[in-house]
């Protein structure tokens, strides 16, 4: 179950390390704000070495991109979509520090708030008013025909077995804790974790299951079977695909950025990993209302919805960062400004 504990105050220097989209220019500025804004209250600000050239923030700490990038660090602050989210997740995975975002991209699942809370979540940060969810993450291990160890990796959302030659169908053999389950010809098998299910998961129509349940879920993608619907497994437990010796080639693809070959005759073991991944929480929304939100998801009754006239959509929800009132479009909330309604959002790989 994820669990909340609150912000780490015993460091007596405080760093946050920047992990920045810079191909676009607004999120540069933003991140250069930012930085000035968080040196100003005395937080030493750690830069990517492929980052800080673009981003010339000055008095920075500059690391190279790896695991020990987030060693010592408080905060991962991202500034970008859920692909720069994810590369953030592989340099705090392994670390104490937390992960939090400003969506800057598409749909943004991962991140906490949007361009427009960006000064109250650097408060936050400055105040040290956050707390911390650790969220379930996955361990893959790949052995060859004869048992043997040969590759492993992690992911935060979902760790995909699939073919390598589009042209063939990949039989697969899926066990769980050591049962055979069923077998099936397809594109591939998804393992996945809740964080993980709004990504490529629902994509290949997986359930939507809230981030604060313990649970594996496995997905296949364009089964040749009758018998092939998504599953939700116990947390504890081992999913297992074995491929055949049939001379079809596999990989193991770890949320889009790591990828270790699978040999012939070999198999994939899934498990839950003993590291999670910590997300920093600054913002009170629930995942129900992230879900509306970026969905676009209709809230009222069809009969509600149908009283007001053809065309009349329900409003979507929409927030301010640390305020606890939740209003629709048109309404004020917490002696607030009418909001405007937001976009709806459209599911993609990287959710």
């Amino acid at each position: 179950m994820t669990q909340s504990t609150v912000a780490p105050a015993g460091q007596t220097t405080r760093r946050v390390l920047l992990a920045v989209h810079t191909g676009r220019a607004d999120i540069v500025d933003l991140a250069r704000s930012a930085a000035a804004r968080l040196t100003r209250a005395g937080i030493v600000v750690r830069l990517l070495e492929d980052e800080a050239e673009d981003l010339d923030v000055a008095g920075a700490e500059v690391c190279p991109f790896g695991p020990g990038a987030a060693q010592d660090v408080e905060l991962v602050l991202v500034l970008g979509g859920d692909g720069t989210f994810l590369r953030a997740a592989e340099m705090a995975h392994g670390s104490d520090a937390a992960i939090t975002g400003v969506n800057l991209g598409r749909v943004g699942f991962l991140a906490e708030t949007e361009p427009d809370g960006v000064d109250e979540m650097i408060g936050a940060v400055e105040r040290r008013e956050y707390q911390v969810e650790e969220r379930l993450t996955l361990d893959a291990a790949v052995f060859d025909a004869d048992g043997r160890q040969v590759g492993d990796t992690w992911a935060m959302n979902e760790v995909s077995i699939e073919k390598v030659e589009r042209t063939r169908v990949l039989d697969v053999v899926l066990e769980v804790d050591g049962r055979p389950l069923t077998s099936f010809g397809c594109d591939g098998i998804l393992c996945a974790t809740p964080t993980g299910s709004t990504a490529y998961a629902f994509s290949a129509g997986g359930p939507v299951v809230w981030p604060d349940v313990d649970a594996l879920l496995v997905v296949p993608t364009n089964a040749h079977a009758l018998f092939a619907r998504p599953l939700v497994a116990s947390p504890s437990s081992v999913l297992t695909v074995a491929v055949p010796a049939d001379g079809n080639r596999a990989r193991v693809s770890a949320d889009s950025r790591r990828v270790v070959d699978v040999p012939d005759g070999g198999r994939v073991e899934v498990r839950r990993s003993a590291r999670p991944v910590r997300i920093a929480r600054v913002n009170p929304t629930t995942f129900s209302d992230k879900l509306v939100a970026k969905f676009g998801l209709p809230v009222r009754g069809f009969r509600d919805a149908r009283s007001h006239g053809p065309g009349h959509e329900a409003p979507v929800f929409t927030h301010n960062v640390l305020t606890r009132g939740i209003a629709t479009a048109g309404t004020p909330a917490d002696g607030d400004a009418p909001t405007q309604e937001a976009d709806g959002g459209h599911p993609h790989r990287t959710a």
